[in-house]
């Protein structure tokens, strides 16, 4: 899920490298459509809303119908709420509120429940990998003061780590990636601010403290996906450029 553009499409372009079968899915059609020249015939990219209901599930029955199988999840949909009134506690509107959680976590509960739904019916194993951010357990307040979305990427790993216990008996493995800042559409705001541009060069000093790019995730992603993460479930780990261990100079 968010699959045709910034980290979704990078992970999806290394998924097929690595061998896999893909459905990405995308809520613009040119993207969906850029995305399946640029993925071949390896991809199906689909146009849906991931806030939907009934839009994993479509997208799990069609790598099952079209690719004989379904073995994993990438939820890497989800985005800012700032624009829609997210903030600091004191100023987040209920609206705010709503739209940011909604589309970070509620759509996150949506294909995470159709992705295990399925592998129970399947009565096979399989892999959920979740997007969370370090924001949700490594604050920044003077830039980064959204608090709903904070705790919708918190919440993110309370419910990998949770489904990761309940559903290690039948081999479905849950993990979270949490990456701090990275050249995303999502994050042109910070990606032509000054200030944040400082402060980054020393909050995430790996690579010369530069912001991360989508592909700086494809190798871990690949990873928790294969089987070469077949005893590992319940992690999260940040691929965060040392975000988590720096202090970050204004």
């Amino acid at each position: 899920m968010g699959g045709t553009t910034g980290i979704g499409f990078s992970a999806a372009k290394a998924f097929v490298e690595a061998g896999a079968k893909v459905v990405v899915v995308g809520r613009n059609e040119d993207n969906a459509k850029a995305a399946q020249r640029a993925l071949g015939k390896s991809a199906l990219a689909l146009i849906g809303d991931a806030t939907g209901r009934k839009t994993a599930a479509k997208a799990i029955h069609t790598a099952w119908k079209s690719f004989g199988g379904f073995h994993g999840l990438y939820h890497v949909a989800g985005g800012s709420g700032r624009k829609r009134g997210d903030g600091p506690l004191h100023r987040i509107r209920d609206a705010g509120w709503d739209f940011t959680v909604n589309l970070n976590l509620t759509s996150l509960f949506y294909s995470n429940r159709a992705a295990v739904q399925q592998f129970l019916k399947q009565k096979t194993g399989g892999s959920v990998l979740n997007m969370s951010s370090v924001l949700g357990f490594s604050p920044s307040p003077r830039y980064f003061a959204t608090h709903a979305y904070a705790a919708a990427k918190a919440g993110i790993i309370g419910l990998t780590k949770s489904a990761a216990a309940c559903y290690a008996k039948q081999k479905i493995r849950f993990n979270v990636l949490a990456p701090a800042l990275v050249a995303t559409p999502m994050s042109r705001r910070a990606q032509s601010d000054e200030a944040i541009l400082n402060f980054i060069a020393t909050k995430q000093p790996l690579g010369g403290g530069r912001i991360g790019q989508p592909g700086d995730l494809d190798a871990a992603a690949v990873y928790f996906m294969s089987d070469d993460a077949r005893f590992v479930t319940g992690q999260v780990l940040a691929v965060d450029g040392g975000w988590c261990v720096s202090e970050g100079q204004f």
